[in-house]
Order: C-alpha cells, then sequence, then structure tokens
C-alpha cells in the first residue's frame, strides 16, 4: 500500500490520482487509435475523454457517497465536516458504476452536438472505457481501497494492509484482525478506538510500534479487476477490427463487464442493499448495488446486441472505412 508515491518540491502525488491521470491518458490514446481507423476526428474523443473525466469523478463520487451514506453522517462530526469527507477523493471512494451512468449520457450528447456517429462512438469508447478502469483499479491497490473479502487459504493470493489504512480501521471495529492493536495505539479518549493514522505517523516511537501491525489478509481484487478490464478491452478491440454493426462493441463490453463485476463482487467488502442482512427481500442472495447494476448492464448489453442485430444499422465495409479516412 502507498498512497503517497514521492514527493515533488514537498507536494504530495497520490498513487490513486496519478492512476487516474495515466489511465486517463491510455484510454485517450487507444480512442485516439480507434476513431482514425473509422475515419472520425480523433480530437473529438480529447475532449470527450475529459467531459468523461469530470463527470465520471463526479458520479463515482457521489455513488460511494451514497452506498456508504453512513460514513459521511457521522453524528459527532459537523455537517462541514462530513461534507469535507465525502468530498476527499485522496482516501479513494470512487464507484465505477456512478461515474458511467453519469458519464455515458453526458458523453453521448457531446457526441450529438459533434454530429459524431453515436453507436460507432460508442464502439470506440468501449475498449478504452475498460483500460481507464483497469488502470484505475492500480490506484485502488496502491491506495489500499476496494479491497477485498479476508481469507485464510494457502492457495489463494492475498494481501495485508499496514495500520491506520481502511482495511485495518474496519477490520479492527469487526473484531477481525490477527493481533489486537498495543494499547498505545488505542485512543485515550476512545479506548475502544484508535489513534488517527496521521497522527501515528507523525510520532516516531508510535510508528515504529504501528509497523508490527497489519490487516487481516485480504483478496486483492483490484488487481482482479486490472486483469478482467485489460482482458475485456482486448477482446473489445479484436472485434472492433472486424468492422462489426455499430454499436455491438458497446454492448459486447456491457455483456462481459457486467457479469465479472458480478462476480468480482462476490469477494469485495460491499455493503449488501438486498437479501441476507436487510430488512427486505431476505430470500434472496445478498446483493450490493454493483451487483444489482452489474445484472442490469448484462441484460441491457444483450438487449443492445439482439436489437442492434435485428434493427441496427449495417456495418461498413472495410474498404468504404479506408475511403472514409482518406
Amino acid at each position: 500500500m502507498h498512497p503517497e508515491l514521492f514527493r515533488i518540491f514537498n507536494f504530495p502525488i497520490y498513487s490513486y490520482g496519478l492512476m487516474l491521470v495515466i489511465g486517463f491518458l491510455l484510454a485517450t490514446e487507444l480512442a485516439k487509435c480507434l476513431a482514425r481507423r473509422v475515419g472520425t476526428n480523433p480530437e473529438i474523443y480529447v475532449n470527450a475523454g475529459l467531459i468523461a473525466l469530470v463527470a465520471g469523478v463526479i458520479g463515482a463520487r457521489l455513488s460511494h457517497v451514497l452506498e456508504n451514506f453512513s460514513q459521511y453522517a457521522l453524528p459527532q462530526l459537523s455537517l462541514w465536516q462530513n461534507l469535507g469527507n465525502a468530498a476527499r477523493l485522496t482516501d479513494g471512494g470512487l464507484t465505477f458504476y456512478g461515474g458511467f451512468l453519469l458519464a455515458t449520457p453526458v458523453v453521448m450528447l457531446y457526441g450529438w452536438r459533434k454530429k459524431v456517429n453515436i453507436l460507432r462512438g460508442m464502439d470506440v469508447v468501449a475498449p478504452a472505457l475498460m483500460v481507464g478502469l483497469a488502470i484505475g483499479r492500480i490506484g485502488c491497490f496502491l491506495n489500499g481501497c476496494c479491497y477485498g473479502e479476508i481469507s485464510y487459504a494457502a492457495d489463494i493470493p492475498t494481501v495485508s494492509y499496514p495500520y491506520g489504512s481502511n482495511a485495518y480501521v474496519d477490520h479492527f471495529y469487526e473484531n477481525r484482525l490477527p493481533a489486537a492493536p498495543a494499547i498505545e495505539l488505542t485512543n485515550p479518549a476512545d479506548p475502544r478506538g484508535l489513534l488517527p493514522r496521521h497522527y501515528v505517523e507523525s510520532v516516531p516511537s508510535l510508528a515504529s510500534i504501528a509497523r508490527n501491525y497489519r490487516s487481516a489478509p485480504t483478496i486483492p481484487t483490484q488487481l482482479y479487476s486490472t486483469f478482467t478490464a485489460l482482458l475485456i478491452a482486448g477482446v473489445c478491440v479484436s472485434y472492433f477490427s472486424l468492422s462489426p454493426i455499430p454499436g455491438r462493441v458497446f454492448g459486447l463490453m456491457l455483456m462481459l463487464e457486467g457479469p465479472t463485476r458480478f462476480i468480482l463482487e462476490m469477494l469485495r467488502v460491499e455493503p449488501a442493499v438486498i437479501g441476507h442482512g436487510t430488512d427486505s427481500l431476505t430470500f434472496l442472495p445478498a446483493m450490493s448495488i454493483s451487483m444489482i447494476l452489474g445484472a442490469i448492464i448484462f441484460m441491457a448489453g444483450v438487449f443492445m446486441w439482439l436489437g442492434l442485430g435485428l434493427f441496427g444499422p449495417r456495418p461498413a465495409s472495410p474498404t468504404s472505412i479506408v475511403a472514409a479516412g482518406n
């Protein structure tokens, strides 16, 4: 876990933000490359990428705050303190589907104003979106957010996070730590609480003690998400090269992303909103918001795929694509 990678003139460079920037740049370059192959102005996708980045971060943060609302409505904090925590991005906390659901219509509106073929534009964006997600999940891993469930299985790779990390704090309050923290690390004002990480790191003696304590071993679901997103991106680019019916690459991305996210959510620590552990629909298995959205996105991909096959425009021939590019 390295939430802060390095400093430039004492200005911190956070791993999460840096990975978002790298993911954006790589996704934009891929979109520009694919746009050239279908004879579209690639600079349009640079602007669309910037719009998607801003809208995506806003939507992703709003979704995370709503999904974990109790963490941002603490009664012991003032309204401004809770709002400040909700707006602080350095600790991570961006839900992919929240960003996706807000950024998609915003970018489509931009493409419509620029008179871009929306379906073909969606095909260009689909693999680029997966590349951005893949790099962003590396940022999650370095930041210590979006971690997986605890596992002590010898044949499953796991990672333990240091004192004060999200995983460590959660495991502490859930009584799931492998070893109780030293008495020096508990909060004198609240023996059931921990000293803040930033305070512990500022006191050498406490920092030395804290280095001996880590969270329970967790499944690195962030890296699993990176792998699956890159795999989906590769499949989408390959299918894109076959000049399919416009829109079907995006539909394929939805059909692949939905189930993979649903499965990964089974290994992640996310609050259930329906099913076991909730007050309603207890006959269903426990499902988080992302699991529900994953299922909906899969079905949307299926309907999109079938609908375009029946009613969509026919794919352009390779000759016409080359001619359009010239």
